[in-house]
């Protein structure tokens, strides 16, 4: 076969001379250039990325794994986004990492790729990246840290929001919450419980872009470097077979991967990321899909924090093969996978060893899950809701609106003892959505404030723009499209405006007139600040709204893995 590196490494006279002079200054010998695929290995390992900190050892498992089947690996660094660490928000950069992927990928002599994705945004950004190449690729996510252990008990990410409003309510002192913290991430790997970094890696298992088992295996745990091993074994046989990825990700895996994350209690985050990939690879993929192919689809897998148990559980307890199993009259079962095998066929073998884990569809953990997509005129668009981590009573709800016009407002004023708001209230809170934040922050789990905390009151309808980590719980809409930056009815809420949410039915309204809601529409003015260079000023400019997935509106679709022009 005809090697896309050949138009780099098989030339001759002076093209081929430099090509493959300087890479000779690594040690590399000739007959590596004659006929070998090149695997570049997408890695974004950083210490600013405590996820992904052990992706060097991981790199090298690849390696070994392409070196025995005969392939040729290069590594390289791609833009690398640390949910815990950047500022403002890891979700700014997602369209930016993803553009460092494509354009890294397109420009290099690489024949197939493999992405090493962990923490929460690498994933999608990567996995974008390369749909809008489409040479075969393989992903290997970083895998969950083992659960933490403090006091007796099981802890993990989750209890960052529970240990939060214990500290606030005076329950925990800050010398508990410094002992938590030590004991909470005591590994490896990205969030121990199912949140976004989890939801991610089922995502690509079940869109068939991993190897069996990728989703669960603990990253302190021997077999994540086999299973990098032999990822690096069958990303060389992929680009002997040209099995690209769109090959792979036909409508049908899409609809199986969101079946599987509505089983598993995934992320809100997965609308969003999901959405972005089916725009790049040419999908016709809507928020709407989300609610019907996740409606009738229960909580099988018991995991925090729609649960109880924690990710090291669901491997022990079979993995996403076990899940997928467990779902198989409700799967595309023929779909094809980056192994060659169909979805049936991967889990064919697989047991569920715990069915206090993984229960199944007939009973269910919780008959409650997926995603509701809402509709109404405070989002026009859409806007989302996790009902497994949702409180039941809460579910269909009406209440006067308590207003925060963007995030210093919230942090200014949430704790006020002087603030109008009781158990009943609706929390809005505005512009921290794509182009109003910018970059759509995870501040959509508002904490409670602190005069209810101090009556008891743990959870209440809370709306935003905005995200919510994977980690985070309650009773909270998000995504809500358009914006309130971008002059929806969203903009124009005011204190006291009495909004109905009715999750059964769907609808979120704001209940006032059609006529109330047009005077407020002509006589708004955007109060988010528009950004005058750089990187942001093109996000602003470009990105899309929620229920789109916020790409670049000029990064929808594919360029391709043809390089435009030739230098040498």
């Amino acid at each position: 076969m005809k090697l896309r590196s050949s138009g780099w490494f098989g030339r001759t006279g002076k093209d081929g001379l430099i090509y493959r002079a300087w890479m000779k200054n690594q040690g590399t010998p000739s007959h590596f250039f004659e006929g070998k695929p090149v695997i570049g290995i997408c890695n974004t390992w950083s210490e600013l990325t405590p996820c992904n900190g052990h992706f060097r050892e991981l790199a090298q498992c690849v390696k070994n794994g392409i070196y025995e089947a005969g392939g040729f690996p290069v590594e390289f660094p791609v833009m690398s986004l640390g949910e815990t660490l950047i500022k403002p928000t890891a979700m700014l950069f997602r369209n930016l990492a993803s553009m460092d992927v494509e354009e890294s990928i397109r420009a290099n002599p690489i024949d197939g790729v493999v992405l090493l994705c962990g923490c929460d945004k690498t994933t999608p950004s990567l996995v974008m990246g390369a749909c809008s190449v489409n040479i075969p690729t393989l992903v290997i996510s970083g895998g969950p840290m083992l659960t933490g252990k403090f006091r007796g008990k099981n802890i993990g990410t989750s209890d960052v929001w529970r240990f939060s409003e214990d500290n606030r309510a005076g329950k925990m002192s800050q010398e508990e919450l410094y002992a938590a913290e030590a004991a909470m991430c005591r590994s490896d790997g990205h969030c121990a419980v199912m949140g976004t970094a989890s939801s991610m890696a089922c995502m690509i298992e079940s869109l068939g872009l991993s190897l069996p088992e990728n989703a669960a295996i603990p990253a302190a745990d021997a077999r994540r470097k086999t299973l990098a091993h032999l990822s690096g074994n069958r990303i060389v046989e992929m680009v002997k077979e040209d099995l690209k990825l769109s090959d792979i990700l036909s409508k049908q895996a899409f609809e199986n991967a969101i079946v599987a994350n509505a089983a598993v209690g995934g992320s809100t985050n997965f609308v969003i990321h999901l959405l972005a990939i089916a725009g790049r690879i040419g999908v016709d993929l809507t928020i709407d899909d989300f609610d019907r192919l996740s409606k009738n689809i229960p909580l099988i897998a018991n995991l925090q924090p729609s649960g109880k148990y924690f990710m090291e559980d669901l491997y022990y307890a079979g993995g996403l093969p076990a899940v997928m199993k467990e779902l198989k009259s409700l799967l595309h079962n023929d779909c094809i996978t980056v192994n060659g095998k169909t979805v049936a066929e991967n889990y064919e073998h697989s047991e569920n060893y715990n069915d206090e884990v993984i229960s199944s569809v007939e009973n269910p953990f919780n008959p409650v899950a997926g995603f509701v997509v809402l509709k109404g005129n405070l989002c026009e668009n859409g806007a989302v809701l996790k009902p497994s981590a949702a409180t039941p009573h809460l579910t269909q709800h009406t209440g006067k609106a308590v207003v925060f016009e963007n995030i210093e407002d919230l942090k200014r004023r949430i704790d006020d003892p002087e603030l109008d708001v009781d158990e009943n209230s609706v929390l809005v809170l505005k512009n921290v959505g794509p182009k109003g934040y910018p970059g759509m922050p995870e501040v959509g789990n508002i904490g409670m404030p602190k005069k209810l905390l101090d009556k008891g009151v743990t959870d209440m309808v809370r709306i935003s723009d905005g995200r919510m980590s994977g980690t985070g719980f309650g009773t909270v809409v998000l995504h809500v499209s358009p914006e309130a930056a971008a002059g929806g009815t969203f903009a124009v809420v005011e204190d006291g405006d009495m909004i109905i949410l009715d999750v059964a039915k769907r609808i979120l309204q704001l209940d006032i007139p059609d006529e109330e809601i047009n005077r407020r529409k002509q006589n708004w003015k955007p109060s988010h600040k528009e950004e005058k260079r750089g990187y942001v000023q093109l996000y602003q400019q470009h990105v899309e709204q929620a229920h789109l997935g916020a790409d670049f509106d000029f990064l929808k679709g594919a360029s391709g893995s043809k390089v435009v022009r030739d230098s040498h």
